[in-house]
């Protein structure tokens, strides 16, 4: 154990702790002036409730919490936000759990919590530490009647009165939900398949590559020719052209421009020469050509690649876009259709294996340097479930990561990380060399699929008992309820999310498309690959990896972390 990194994590705990608790306090005393409205989750009483108000003793408690969280802006208590923590202090007082003197400030009643997820994230187990009114034996109950579904207690313990749920939590345990097909290999005709391909042959790897993707050899050659290939010929041969172009990312500026120039000669001609299906866009048309912009593989629009090659932008015809839609769907359909061998769950049994024990996970956040001997964290286990789950149709997989600590985006990151290993048929040696000096851009996966599992409190429930006479804090008394929780407020929600928004191929998609050198570090090509300058491709070399990052997100306003304490941790 690394005690002078122990020491100075624990200094840092304690400075921001001491910053955010006076920053706090001015923000509560500028309410008590009126310069500030009372924070939404607040209840301000009248005097004379608060005067006829019985005392009642309060008791130091760990409550043990889930929630989806779908619908509200965090874990955190914010003063004009809905969160999770707002709700709850609000069933706290309505159940008389928390004082009306007190109904104001959660301060008041030493609210912490262990882990603070961000924006949609969900929890199946979460720990806050308080002063409660406990004394009625219904009360988990009174709390839950005046909470939504989607927020549960599950009960509580006594604890000691130093009790911190922030600062005695040891580690936690997190899950993500992922669909079998994301671990597909790119597209042969996506800008990414094609860098696979030619710097496998750059390398002399092509054998050991082609070995790598052997379960999942020839599979979006079978789709294309059973599956596209029969949509594609009721056409006329000019809407193929442009469908053709619509569904992969050319990566030569000549074939862009022959394409181009094809289509304007086409255009130019007089509406009686025009081919069957083509005809001028209407009027007040939003959408651009699919054949000026990269769509990636299956068809997805990706707004980041415009063709900038010409100025010419052609009509677009109403059998171009009820074909772009068909191809989107049959693709689609093809993805979800996949089952995924179990030589490819092996390969990510492996790569994930690799995560664990004390590496530098610089790579893996943001604005933490190689040298920052807080980028250095401790992995106990990363496993995936050798038994995929089928839910309509899609087969998920349910990856585990049990960690000390995480920093902000360091599980999506790692989740991305291996997808991109497997699915592009690179030397699993590349996840070493990730924790190494060198700097690459890992796009974070889709939020969607993580939940915090449980923290885990070993430390303090072995002193629990012998030392305070008190219980642990354990969720396996409460796994039946927890468990038929999860299936239907979390579960549910994200493979609800997933069928009607296609998330996770979205990612994959526009990062096999992104048409760039930034993600080239998967390919046999190494490092080496992300300094190749890939020409005639509309971004602009040195922004790639800026708009790496924004790629896959839709939470970027809340910084794109999924769990942030005060060190800046995941949790």
């Amino acid at each position: 154990m690394d005690l002078g990194l122990t020491l100075w994590l624990s200094k840092q705990k304690g400075d921001k702790r001491k910053r955010n608790e006076d920053e706090q306090a001015a923000k509560r005393q500028r309410v008590d002036r009126g310069d500030e409205p009372l924070p939404i989750y607040a209840t301000k009483f009248e005097e004379s409730e608060l005067k006829a108000e019985e005392r009642k003793p309060k008791k130091k408690v760990a409550v043990m919490i889930g929630y989806a969280g779908t619908g509200y802006r965090g874990m955190q208590l914010a003063h004009d936000q809905k969160t999770i923590e707002g709700d709850l202090f609000q069933a706290f007082v309505k159940a008389g759990a928390i004082s009306k003197n007190n109904a104001d400030d959660p301060k008041k009643s030493s609210f912490v919590r262990c882990a603070r997820t961000d924006k949609g994230v969900h929890a199946a187990g979460n720990v806050i530490s308080l002063k409660l009114i406990i004394e009625e034996e219904d009360i988990v109950k009174k709390i839950n009647d005046a909470l939504v579904p989607q927020i549960r207690v599950w009960g509580f313990e006594r604890t000691n009165n130093s009790f911190s749920a922030y600062q005695l939590v040891d580690s936690r345990i997190y899950e993500y939900l992922i669909p079998s097909h994301s671990f597909l290999p790119p597209h042969p005709k996506s800008f990414m398949g094609m860098k696979c391909e030619s710097w496998a042959k750059t390398k002399g790897d092509t054998d050991a590559w082609l070995g790598r993707q052997e379960e999942v050899k020839g599979y979006w050659e079978k789709v294309d020719e059973d599956i596209i290939k029969p949509i594609l010929e009721e056409y006329d041969d000019h809407t193929q052209s442009v469908l053709r172009r619509a569904l992969y990312l050319q990566s030569e500026m000549a074939q862009d421009e022959a394409a181009d120039s094809d289509v304007k000669n086409k255009q130019e001609q007089n509406t009686e020469g025009q081919p069957k299906h083509f005809a001028p866009a209407q009027s007040g048309d939003n959408d651009a050509s699919e054949a000026q912009e990269g769509q990636g593989a299956d068809g997805q629009h990706d707004a980041e690649q415009e063709d900038k090659s010409s100025e010419y932008k052609p009509f677009r015809s109403p059998a171009i876009s009820e074909g772009t839609k068909r191809l989107r769907q049959a693709y689609l359909k093809a993805k979800r259709a996949y089952r995924i061998p179990e030589k490819r769950l092996h390969r990510i049994r492996d790569t994930l294996q690799q995560f664990v024990g004390t590496k530098n996970y610089h790579n893996f956040t943001v604005q933490k340097s190689f040298k920052d001997p807080s980028a250095k964290r401790v992995i106990k286990s990363f496993v995936v479930n050798p038994e995929p789950i089928l839910i309509n149709g899609t087969e998920w997989l349910s990856l585990k990561v049990h960690g000390q600590s995480f920093m902000m985006h360091q599980i999506r990151k790692m989740v991305g990380m291996v997808a991109l290993i497997v699915r592009c048929g690179c030397d699993p040696e590349r996840l070493t060399q990730s924790f190494g000096s060198d700097i690459i851009s890992i796009p974070k996966a889709p939020s969607l699929g993580l939940l915090l599992e449980r923290p885990v409190f070993d430390s303090y429930n072995r002193r629990a008992k012998g030392d305070f006479g008190l219980q642990p804090i354990d969720f396996d008394k409460y796994k039946k309820e927890m468990d038929e929780f999860k299936q239907r407020e979390i579960y549910e929600r994200m493979y609800h999310d997933e069928e009607e928004d296609n998330v996770f191929g979205n990612f994959f998609n526009h990062v096999d498309a992104f048409p760039e050198s930034t993600f080239l570090y998967v390919t046999s090509g190494g490092i080496e690959a992300t300094k190749e300058v890939t020409e005639g491709l509309a971004v602009k070399k040195g922004d790639g990896a800026n708009r790496a990052e924004v790629i896959d997100d839709s939470d970027e306003d809340s910084d794109g972390g999924v769990v942030l304490d005060r060190l800046g941790d995941e949790g």
